[in-house]
């Protein structure tokens, strides 16, 4: 065929492809325009899931009545005007694609009244041709009514969902939007019945009242509130406790300049934050805001908006890893607050030392415990702390304490690895690794290979603090262990980390994975099951769990303690009744 120019119509149609893939596209576009808009209050009505109807009315400002046929012409908007407009968008809409697309496949029909005009005005559009304009009633904003979705187009009809899917990706699409913009009030009703009626969150508590009703009173239970800004980035929002962690993604909800967006770069610092306080395979949840300068980002990096491309990426990559590892710092045991105050992000990495107890093993460690809590009040002379007091062990595993609230609960080895995982890490990042000569060195038994790669990477072992000689062609000598791990198993603690080494490829590698093997190391010298502590020892682990940040899990994201408060007490055996 010879090469000419397409049709209007089918130009539309085929923008329409790549903007209207279902019921839930439609509505996401006219709910941009409305936010565009500056509307304050929007309703969105559907029947059989959008395939028949979507309406939408918003009181944004509304359209004069002579841009409404422009308003339903490809690439006409209001929202840029030059280059330089685009290099800096501040809207969610800008091509100006998203209407005539619609028009092209659905009957359409467009009113509209500034505020301040005496009256509105109404422009219909079927099959892409647009009607006259005529009065319309209606109280000042803009009103789009679009019926039949994809009544011209049946090869698209056909691969639409059941109403109830439809409706479904409708539903979690409003509800992400909804979570972009808190002070909008939002209402959705399918089939005539209501089914969110969100009302405009003024301040932090209606806020909280709407995240509750979108992602459930215990997400609102488990969050923090962080807040931090630094240059031209601003962060706020909220991030779940490691303990509400999720099998699945699907509490995660990151917004760019009150943009909606799923971003690789954002996910990946998002995920360095948490690494070393979720379980393996689990996911956080968070509610978190970014602003940005326009300008400092591309938010045309992506057909459908989902990406962007930042001009600085490590700048926004380490600055949301350090805000909210900072805020999960806070998550020590025994903290009670629902929502902790606004978290300030130190400017540069903390240089931590050691303690009296961290230049102690786990052996004197547990022994200095007695000493320590020997000196503290009893619980009727002092006030009780958050962890309370202990009181027994539970099957030389748990702990039992008695606070204010009631019964705490201690996974006394999980607790006792974190306290251990973060005294090393401090020592990692501070000065170095203490060792510890061993009164008898250890000899272990190797492959030849093994020998080899602990031979070539003894220094590295030594960074890690430990000093390990080799014995022979399949023998290696322990003679130092890192001071805190003085007691623990030098045969599988080395072991363990030959197989890190041979897994990492390379000393450069395995440094870079550094805090994942000090937490195996930590796993080596924590507390472990049915061993038998004082209550003096107890005592004083529970203020060590207290003072440490990330506390409120262990190194793999398992919580470390729980309390049964006394009403739940007295509910288990009905007192009161």
């Amino acid at each position: 065929m010879p090469i000419r120019e397409l049709p209007p119509q089918l130009v539309n149609q085929i923008a329409a492809g790549e903007v209207v893939e279902r019921p839930a596209s439609v509505v996401k576009e006219l709910l941009e325009n409305s936010l565009d808009a500056g509307a304050r209050h929007i309703e969105i009505e559907l029947e059989q899931g959008g395939l028949k109807r979507v309406r939408v009315r918003d009181d944004g400002i509304g359209i004069p009545r002579e841009e409404l046929p422009l308003a339903l012409a490809r690439h006409a908007t209001s929202k840029i005007a030059s280059l330089e407009d685009l290099n800096c968008i501040a809207s969610l809409g800008f091509r100006g694609e998203a209407l005539p697309s619609i028009a092209s496949v659905s009957r359409l029909r467009l009113a509209s009244r500034p505020p301040g005009s005496e009256s509105g005005w109404a422009i219909e559009a079927e099959n892409g041709r647009l009607g006259e304009i005529l009065p319309a009633p209606l109280p000042a904003g803009t009103t789009v009514d679009v019926r039949d979705l994809f009544f011209n187009t049946p090869a698209r009809r056909r691969f639409m969902r059941t109403e109830r899917t439809e409706f479904g990706h409708v539903r979690r699409m409003v509800e992400r939007l909804a979570l972009t913009r808190f002070g909008t009030a939002l209402r959705l009703l399918h089939n005539r019945r209501p089914v969110l009626d969100l009302p405009a969150a003024d301040g932090r508590d209606g806020e909280a009242a709407r995240l509750a009703a979108l992602l459930g009173e215990q997400f609102v239970e488990q969050a923090l509130y962080l807040e931090h800004a630094a240059g031209d980035l601003r962060l706020r929002g909220w991030i779940a406790r490691p303990s509400f962690s999720r099998a699945q993604p699907d509490l995660q909800h990151f917004v760019l300049n009150g943009r909606s967006i799923r971003d690789r770069l954002v996910a990946h610092a998002l995920r360095a934050a948490y690494a070393d306080v979720l379980y393996h395979g689990r996911h956080p949840a968070f509610v978190l805001a970014l602003d940005i300068d326009p300008a400092l980002v591309d938010v045309n990096a992506h057909p459908a908006k989902q990406e962007v491309r930042f001009r600085d990426g490590r700048a926004v990559h380490d600055f949301l890893r350090r805000a909210v590892s900072a805020a999960l710092e806070q998550t020590r045991a025994g903290a009670t607050a629902a929502v902790a105050p606004p978290v300030r992000v130190p400017e540069a990495p903390r240089q931590a030392g050691f303690s009296g107890l961290e230049r102690r093993g786990v052996a004197e460690q547990l022994a200095g415990y007695a000493a320590l809590a020997a000196a503290a009040p009893l619980p009727e002379e002092a006030e009780t702390p958050p962890l309370g007091h202990a009181l027994a062990q539970l099957h030389g595993v748990y702990i039992l304490a008695q606070n204010r609230d009631g019964l705490v609960i201690v996974d006394a080895h999980a607790a006792h690895e974190r306290i251990t995982y973060e005294r090393l890490k401090a020592a990692w990042h501070g000065e170095a690794v203490q060792r510890q000569p061993l009164l008898v060195p250890v000899t272990v038994k190797v492959s030849e290979a093994e020998a080899e790669l602990a031979e070539a990477h003894a220094a590295l072992l030594a960074q890690l603090g430990l000093r390990v000689d080799r014995g022979g062609p399949d023998r290696l000598i322990v003679r130092e262990l890192p001071v805190l791990l003085r007691d623990a198993d030098a045969d599988g603690l080395l072991r363990d980390l030959l197989a890190d080494l041979r897994e990492a490829g390379s000393a450069e590698r395995l440094t870079r994975r550094v805090d994942e093997v000090l937490a195996g190391m930590a796993c080596h010298a924590s507390v472990r099951a049915n061993r038998r502590l004082s209550v003096a020892e107890m005592d004083a682990l529970l203020r060590d769990m207290e003072a440490t940040e990330r506390s409120d899990q262990c190194n793999h994201g398992r919580p470390t303690w729980t309390v049964l408060s006394l009403r739940e007490l007295d509910r288990l055996f009905a007192r009161g009744r």
